[in-house]
């Protein structure tokens, strides 16, 4: 392969002089990923958390392969099809019962937007203009386009170098509460402090569910999304969970909605089975009643191009099918048990601790210069791993075989052991 990727194709969070290693791929097929080399490295990333079916899934193959054949996109403005209907309705038959109505996106971050777009223009109809800022914790991650950055971490996040060009926000600490400690209630205070001291600006409180990702894999108790459903209800806030990460069980809940109900509710990563991007905005009938007029200004106003894709609400048909029919729950918690198995009880004076929960693994390190050459290492010993800030983690695809994940913890292990 020539030096073309490196002269001329930008990657993403990386230095462009001493960049990370980039490895050239051939193909992949179920857990693994071939290299031009005829390397094999088992995916401990699903392909940043989305590949929960792994590769070249035959159901999903013929899925996009028919599809293809009647047609690959139409726009979804003045036009709709079946794939989208179809998608529609198995959604709504497992996400809780009272969100039921779907805005189609073509990626998470624009999924986010719609969202944060949402809650301000239902203010805006009920007559409360002043209610156009949101809230949010630290350490949260929530996309990579303008608004979405807005809300991610404003100093730790990968996005601190935008800094005062990024709109202004709300930010709590993050929950202290860890998931499986008791109860503190004053874990909850600051957001009550700054909810009660902000509310007439706020229109929502937008947060990742239990499980912060790409902010740094912090896992929380749940009696805060409780204590913040409550606090919402009571200062008229909407509540946005971001599910982008966390849903379709990656948390060892099929969605951390069905244990505390969210406003708006944002699914993506998982949906499609990392073969097309495509996301979901999914709304109560509370939200929905604000837009319904026939006054066009109105309207949500929001349009991307690919929304509705059929090529992806196909894709995403089948992999949700599938998830269902093959019971994907238990092999997530089979997943977990496993990982417990493993990583249980290691410990390192570089490390933190081991976080685990569903099918996420983290390994926190105290210096970030602990991992530096981790994912040469991990490629070393055929296993594609990619840490970030503090956390050498693990977020596998759902149909892992039990071997396939030991040889991952064990590569784990083998660094620290050198």
């Amino acid at each position: 392969m020539d030096n073309f990727d490196a002269e001329h194709l930008w990657h993403h969070y990386t230095s462009t002089i001493a960049p990370l290693p980039c490895y050239p791929v051939k193909r992949a097929e179920g857990v693994y990923i071939e290299l031009e080399n005829g390397q094999k490295l088992i995916d401990g990333m699903s392909s940043w958390w989305a590949a929960v079916h792994g590769y070249n899934n035959p159901t999903l193959n013929k899925a996009a392969e028919e599809q293809l054949k009647k047609m690959s996109h139409v726009m979804f403005g003045g036009l709709t099809h079946q794939p989208a209907i179809d998608l529609g309705k198995l959604l709504l038959q497992i996400v809780p019962p009272s969100i039921q109505h779907i805005f189609y996106c073509d990626s998470g971050s624009v999924s986010v937007e719609v969202a944060m777009k949402m809650a301000i223009q239902y203010w805006h109809a009920r007559g409360k203009v002043s209610k156009c800022n949101l809230i949010t914790i630290r350490s949260g991650y929530h996309g990579d386009t303008w608004n979405a950055m807005s809300v991610c971490d404003p100093v730790t996040g990968m996005h601190s170098i935008f800094g005062d060009a990024l709109p202004t926000r709300y930010f709590v600490p993050s929950p202290s509460c860890r998931f499986d400690d008791e109860w503190d209630p004053t874990c909850i205070a600051p957001l009550r402090e700054a909810i009660e001291a902000h509310h007439e600006e706020l229109a929502a409180l937008i947060l990742e569910p239990i499980v912060q990702g790409a902010g740094g894999m912090w896992f929380y108790h749940p009696q805060y999304l409780r204590e913040a459903k409550q606090l919402c209800e009571r200062y008229n806030l909407l509540l946005i969970f971001d599910e982008i990460a966390t849903g379709f069980g990656r948390t060892g809940y099929r969605f951390v909605a069905d244990e505390v109900l969210p406003d708006i509710l944002v699914l993506g990563k998982a949906l499609t089975g990392g073969y097309i991007g495509h996301a979901v905005t999914v709304a109560n009938h509370k939200v929905f009643e604000a837009f319904y007029s026939d006054d066009d200004r109105k309207a949500l106003m929001h349009g991307p191009t690919f929304m509705g894709n059929p090529l992806a609400c196909a894709v995403a048909l089948k992999g949700i099918e599938i998830f269902e029919r093959e019971d994907y729950m238990s092999k997530i918690h089979r997943i977990t048990e496993i990982s417990h198995r493993e990583m249980d009880g290691f410990t390192d004076p570089r490390i933190r601790e081991i976080r685990i929960m569903g099918g996420c693994t983290c390994v926190d390190v105290y210096d970030p210069a602990t991992l530096d050459g981790f994912q040469q290492f991990a490629y070393e010993h055929g296993v594609f791993s990619r840490p970030f800030l503090t956390c050498m983690y693990t977020m596998m695809p759902y149909i892992i075989k039990e071997d396939e994940l030991v040889q991952i913890y064990d590569v784990m292990k083998k660094w620290f052991r050198r």
